[in-house]
């Protein structure tokens, strides 16, 4: 090699390397699908209108403690603060990095739920041991065991693709390890709202997989029994749905049982908004009249603030975000996509139906709160996580080749 060669190289060495730079920026920056972009200004509107209902409904509480008055909406807007921009971190990751995390993550949030038995860590409150206490933080871990049974079981009926047409393979693992998962919330902790929203996790993992329906009657049947075992077993929870099946609502009305005390103070509570509601911060029922305002019943704190105007546009939020999602299902070409896809969506849109029905009253007191608004750092950080595996997945969806006027798609050929 000549002398004078020597910086050619060198000049071609360096463009080749900002070519290179530039192609990575390119990626980076490259532009997203219209599914993550519904899927993540949704999750983000939905957190902030949350954020402003709990300061609403919190702060004549605080107040009254002697608090500040913002003191519990700052806690839940940390976990805000935490959870979206580990949301948008967790849509960076490939799927393949959550195939093969998904035994991982079950496991540990199994081992992270059965602390809950551990004296000293374990928290009692409300009838339920499904709390635990480590280092004065508190934390729900059952929450975290939704969207590790979703990515669990998308994986495992994933590798199973080919044999589900057979009953075993669809039975185990997944009655064994997801009979598990939900005894150690439903039985062991006593939480039968959370164990209800793992099991609709499961079938509808189940269902997103494609299995003959057959094969599907039979898990659907055993979720129906074991959800009628909980409830006979426990008296507290039979006093409920029996009161929820009273037609006279004002015979077991009784601040000191609360049989029908909380399920009526919402019922008013929407009622009283009207239709454009009395206005942002004026509701009555939040002076300690609906018990968990802020929590599982703060959809009648919206409406009697916000009225039915308000309702509508929570409505029409979540309609938007499982438009997002069903999109995402239907345009993979991933199995594991479809079905764990499948199954963060039964949660998060199927737990906002099932939290908004008992505001309603068209379901009895299930303790489940609603997605993105209730009070609940545990509960925001998981449904966050989540989202990032939805925007995750639709990274991955196929692109949709451009379309010219005429209708054929740019680089076809007559």
């Amino acid at each position: 090699m000549t002398t004078t060669d020597r910086p050619s190289t060198t000049t071609e060495t360096a463009a080749s390397r900002g070519f290179a730079a530039r192609v990575s920026l390119g990626r980076a920056f490259a532009p997203v699908p219209n599914e993550f972009l519904l899927i993540a200004s949704t999750a983000l509107i939905l957190t902030i209108f949350g954020l402003v209902m709990v300061l609403s409904a919190t702060m004549a509480k605080s107040i009254s403690a002697g608090s500040s008055p913002f003191e519990v909406v700052i806690k839940q807007g940390m976990f805000a603060l935490l959870g979206v921009p580990l949301m948008f971190v967790l849509s960076r990751f490939p799927v393949t990095f959550w195939k093969r995390i998904a035994w991982p993550a079950l496991i540990g949030a199994i081992c992270l739920q059965m602390l809950v038995f551990v004296p000293g860590i374990g928290i009692y409150n409300d009838g339920n041991t499904n709390w635990i206490s480590i280092a004065g933080a508190q934390m729900q871990p059952s929450e975290f065991l939704k969207l590790s049974l979703a990515l669990w079981l998308g994986y495992v009926l994933y590798r199973k693709q080919t044999l589900l047409g057979l009953w075993r393979h669809v039975f185990i693992p997944v009655v064994p390890v997801g009979a598990l998962v939900i005894g150690l919330v439903a039985v062991g902790s006593g939480d039968l709202g959370t164990g209800l929203v793992l099991m609709a996790v499961l079938l509808g993992c189940l269902f997103f997989s494609g299995v003959k329906l057959r094969i599907f009657l039979l898990p659907l049947i055993g979720v129906v029994v074991a959800a009628a075992v909980f409830a006979v077993t426990s008296p507290d929870r039979m006093r409920r749905i029996m009161s929820f099946l009273n037609v006279d609502s004002l015979a077991c009305y009784s601040a000191a049982t609360g049989d029908c005390y909380q399920a009526l103070h919402g019922v008013w509570g929407l009622a009283g908004g009207g239709l454009f509601g009395l206005g942002l911060g004026n509701s009555r029922e939040k002076y300690d009249w609906l018990p968990a305002a802020e929590h599982d019943y703060i959809f009648a704190i919206v409406g009697e603030e916000l009225g039915l105007i308000g309702c509508i546009v929570v409505l029409g939020l979540f309609t938007l975000f499982a438009v997002g999602t069903f999109h995402v299902i239907r345009k993979t070409n991933d199995p594991f996509i479809r079905i764990a896809a499948g199954g963060i969506t039964v949660w998060i849109v199927g737990q906002a139906l099932v939290n908004i029905g008992v505001v309603l009253r068209v379901f009895p007191v299930l303790g489940v709160p609603l997605p993105f608004m209730s009070q609940g750092g545990t509960s925001l950080l998981s449904v966050l996580m989540a989202c990032g595996v939805l925007l995750s997945f639709s990274r991955s969806l196929p692109a949709t080749p451009s379309v010219r006027p005429s209708g054929r798609p740019v680089g076809s050929v007559r």
